[in-house]
């Protein structure tokens, strides 16, 4: 061990600290896949080591990858392309994947939304009764069945959603309901690019609103637009709502959510507001129906618009300070469309007079897998990518930068057992590689902590810990830069 002198048995100060906090007792059930004899082992999803990962990195990006979140994503080992535009989604990818679907599914409920879970294959029946199956165009995946039924690969699901309820739903009693599933889609794109931001195969959530009337169905529109900006300011991201066209789904009243990115699609002019908006402030709920009218009065009269729908007259109301511009991705849709669909598949109910009512109708959209692209094209430097914390695939990375070296990979092993019986995901690179090259990994795949162990911090009882957003370092104890994870 550094510190001690050829032929001494003496320790330094600094090297009996760590040895005396290496030798704390650690529970079977903190220890990584160590339990007490005769009980089941431990679920320890939040635990890795890299050494018994696929985490297969890449040091360049490969040469058809044209943007920096496909780049990223591929050299980050996130997911692997299978075919033109459909992607496998690998282990570190799909970490990050459930934990925006996660996210997501929350703050669907919180609003109210029902989940539930619709097929990927639908019949081309449905959508001949909704007028859409000539209208839709080629993105839509045209299949027969072995009985020569023709049959589709969803793209959306307002149809098969609108019969379900029609089926089932008899009285204004059942009304007001949202519905929701996050399922994948397939929409067969002429020109797949740009990894997962324009792929052919996505996941999505998609959900559905039936009221009694127009005023009930804006009431809802409201609600998930507020449960958007909530879902988005969790992830970490800014995304700004703009009014937008209705597209192929139909309606009237339509805002698209933007993710700010300097690679984005979209020609965006906003208003700063947006900047200081706290979407989750406490005196707004899913039930203050006043509440909820004022924060759609509010998105309506503060500017935000992309090139296709920019109106120069009121933008040049904004005051100067306040005006930003700049590109931005699209992540959510959200429409409301009337009776479009109900009217058009015989969907009625018994109204409160006894009279037969059409439901009013509303369709709401996040990419979820887009999202994961879209995140990485607002958070990322030049080493890599830069994940928020909410939706990184571990908190921490322990790197130690010589593998060989007894003391530092003991003490890596007790800081690995620690954070993980603290419930702190935590990757630990343990592969016998160069220290500069799994710091450069960790940089890569962009975990918003590194903990850094070498002999020589070892030797004057310290470590190192690095914040991957700011790269700020700091020389702490073990102890505490474990507290300061823990806290």
């Amino acid at each position: 061990m550094r510190g001690t002198k050829p032929g001494s048995s003496r320790l330094s100060r600094a090297e009996l600290q760590m040895n005396a906090f290496l030798s704390q007792p650690v529970s079977a059930k903190q220890q990584d896949g160590a339990v007490a004899s005769g009980e089941p082992r431990p679920l320890q999803r939040g635990a890795m080591r890299w050494s018994r990962a696929f985490l297969p990195v890449l040091k360049e990006s490969p040469a058809d990858a044209q943007i920096v979140s496909h780049k990223l994503m591929l050299r980050a080992g996130l997911v692997r392309q299978t075919a033109a535009g459909i992607y496998a989604w690998l282990p570190l990818g799909f970490r990050v994947l459930q934990k925006i679907e996660q996210i997501v599914r929350e703050e669907q409920d919180r609003a109210g939304a029902q989940e539930m879970l619709m097929p990927t294959i639908q019949s081309a029946d449905l959508w001949r009764e909704s007028g859409r199956y000539d209208a839709y165009g080629p993105e839509m995946l045209r299949i027969r069945d072995r009985h020569d039924r023709e049959m589709l690969y969803g793209p959306t699901n307002e149809d098969m959603i609108t019969a379900l309820f029609r089926d089932e739903v008899r009285s204004y009693r059942d009304l007001p309901r949202m519905l929701y599933h996050i399922q994948w889609k397939f929409r067969d794109e002429v020109r797949p690019r740009f990894g997962v931001m324009r792929g052919r195969e996505f996941l999505m959530k998609d959900a559905y609103s039936f009221d009694i009337d127009e005023a009930g169905a804006r009431l809802s529109y409201y609600k998930q637009m507020l449960a958007y900006l909530r879902t988005f300011q969790r992830l970490g991201i800014q995304a700004v709502p703009m009014k937008a066209a209705s597209g192929p789904i139909g309606g009237d009243l339509s805002h698209e959510f933007i993710v700010l990115a300097p690679t984005g699609e979209s020609e965006v002019f906003y208003d700063t507001a947006y900047d200081e908006f706290d979407w989750h402030q406490a005196d707004l709920g899913y039930d203050d129906d006043a509440g909820l009218h004022s924060l759609f009065d509010r998105v309506n009269s503060t500017y935000a618009a992309t090139d296709e729908t920019h109106d120069e007259a009121r933008w040049s109301a904004v005051e100067e300070d306040r005006r930003r511009t700049g590109r931005g991705i699209e992540v959510g849709h959200i429409f409301y469309f009337g009776d479009k669909y109900s009217s058009a598949m015989g969907l009625k109910i018994s109204g409160g007079d006894g009279t037969m009512v059409t439901p009013m109708m509303g369709s709401y959209g996040i990419g979820v897998s887009r999202l994961v692209g879209a995140v990485i094209e607002a958070s990322h430097d030049e080493a890599g990518i830069v994940w928020p914390e909410p939706v990184a695939p571990w908190q921490v990375g322990i790197v130690t930068m010589r593998a060989d070296d007894e003391a530092s990979a003991s003490a890596a092993d007790a800081a690995y057992t620690q954070l993980i019986g603290a419930g702190i995901e935590t990757l630990y690179d343990d592969r016998d590689e160069r220290g500069g090259v799994k710091l450069g990994s960790m940089d890569l795949i962009g975990l918003p902590w590194q903990l850094i162990i070498g002999p020589r911090g070892i030797a004057s009882g310290t470590v190192e810990l690095k914040r991957r957003a700011t790269g700020e370092r700091q020389e702490l104890s073990l102890e505490s830069a474990l507290a300061r994870l823990t806290a």
